[in-house]
């Protein structure tokens, strides 16, 4: 099958990637990614936007810096980083997505993307062509006002990174990390206790603004005093409290 040429160049050229036909209607992620209480006739309109799936496998781009706008994607397996490239040559790390989640929404303000997205582990997504999108939500209340909560939902999130990097000390931020991650994985059906890594601890210092020695200090430590259990990527939360009294701990200052 020909490339698609209404798509960015990487998705049509990656080895990997096929196209099928997938209905939201039938998806068991449909609550994460799409509004709830739908009828019938709204679903089928949403099914003939968001026609096709791709698979990217590890380490390959979902889409590139700089590469043209086209498609929002609800992530259907898999987890992805975004990331930035700075001026000594490092990849910054600004998000960690996953299962039921939208991605690409960087791309909407200049109609090109301006972070790479990659794969941590082989991924699948489903393709939601912006235009289309749009079409579709001045048709369906419920999907229009689910877009601006999901452009919303990541502001919030922008200032939570912005927090983490401004007030907060190394073991704030990463037990304010591993709950983040746990609580949504949950929210997937998951355990609510344990998880295992898809990211390095170095994309995980990126993110957090620390650097690679401090993150393994901070794991160890969270280790020594009986917050977790950590093996390799894989961790159990032993102390699901403790980690939110760090992350509530704030030292009293001087009246």
């Amino acid at each position: 099958m020909p490339p698609d040429p209404t798509l960015p160049a990487t998705l049509s050229r990656l080895p990997d990637e096929h196209a099928m036909r997938v209905a939201c209607s039938n998806c068991n992620l449909r609550e994460l990614c799409m509004p709830l209480g739908l009828s019938t006739e709204q679903l089928r309109q949403i099914d003939q936007v968001v026609t096709t799936r791709r698979k990217v496998r590890r380490g390959g781009a979902l889409f590139r810096n700089g590469e043209a706008f086209h498609s929002l994607f609800a992530i259907r397996t898999g987890f992805f980083k975004t990331c930035v490239g700075v001026e000594d040559g490092r990849d910054q790390v600004t998000g960690f997505q996953m299962a039921g989640e939208i991605i690409g929404l960087d791309g909407i303000v200049n109609d090109r993307h301006t972070c790479d997205a990659i794969a941590l582990e082989d991924a699948e997504v489903c393709v939601m062509p912006f235009r289309q999108l749009g079409e579709i939500s001045r048709q369906v209340d419920a999907l229009q006002h689910h877009v601006h909560r999901i452009m919303s939902r990541e502001i919030v999130r922008e200032h939570g990174v912005m927090l983490l990097l401004g007030s907060m000390r190394a073991e704030e931020r990463l037990a304010a990390f591993l709950l983040n991650l746990v609580q949504r994985l949950h929210a997937r059906g998951f355990s609510a206790s344990e998880l295992v890594l898809r990211m390095t601890r170095e994309e995980i210092g990126s993110y957090l603004g620390m650097k690679l020695e401090t993150v393994s200090r901070t794991f160890s430590k969270f280790v020594d005093e009986g917050l977790l259990r950590v093996r390799h990527r894989h961790i159990r939360i032993l102390n699901a409290q403790g980690l939110r009294d760090i992350v509530n701990e704030r030292p009293c200052g001087n009246s």
